[in-house]
């Protein structure tokens, strides 16, 4: 009668302890519920409006950044493309990487569409107004900046490196920064995709 007891007990015990088992950590940092869902009105690579409906029901990555940048957004971008490519087929149109430009003087929706296509599909270049670029960037928390032009009129933008990550309802689940690798970061991804 112990015996049976025990043994009920070790079973109620064992189901307990697997209902309470932790999905495995993230790759990347998790802040969920730190930043409000995705949302913005901006100008597409077509010249038209766009907003976060374009992307309804997709994994988004969202990167700050510019086409003259000289060291920081083509490695990211190039990253989040490998990662992509890493993705089973079928997988690979359910994320989406939004790339905003912070340097719209310089980044016409034409010059964001040829760059973004050396990427590939799946990055998509958006700009807007300085306001509408402030507005955004203080909602998901970075910032950018312009340095005062050369004699020859050529500029830099200071502006965050993390990528933060949008599940497919449209909240921000996770930040990544460039130490993260090509492996890891297609994991996570994979992993919202199948979520």
């Amino acid at each position: 009668m112990m015996m049976t007891r025990f043994l009920a007990s070790l079973v109620v015990s064992m189901l307990i302890l697997a209902g309470c088992e932790q999905q495995p950590e993230w790759n990347g940092r998790d802040i969920s519920g730190l930043m409000p869902p995705l949302e913005f009105g901006l100008t597409g690579e077509d010249g038209d409006p766009i907003t976060e409906e374009a992307f309804a029901d997709q994994v988004v990555a969202l990167f700050f950044g510019y086409t003259h940048c000289p060291d920081v957004c083509p490695p990211t971008l190039s990253r989040l493309a490998q990662a992509i490519q890493q993705l089973p087929e079928e997988k690979r149109d359910d994320v989406q990487v939004l790339f905003v430009s912070v340097d719209p003087e310089r980044d016409t929706p034409e010059h964001l569409k040829e760059y973004t296509d050396y990427f590939g599909d799946q990055i998509t270049g958006v700009t807007g107004e300085i306001p509408q670029l402030r507005k955004l960037a203080k909602r998901y928390r970075t910032t950018f900046s312009h340095g005062q032009p050369d004699e020859d009129g050529n500029y830099t933008v200071s502006h965050g490196q993390a990528v933060y990550i949008f599940d497919r309802s449209g909240k921000v689940r996770l930040m990544v920064r460039d130490e993260m690798s090509v492996d890891e970061l297609a994991s996570d991804l994979e992993r919202l995709a199948d979520s």
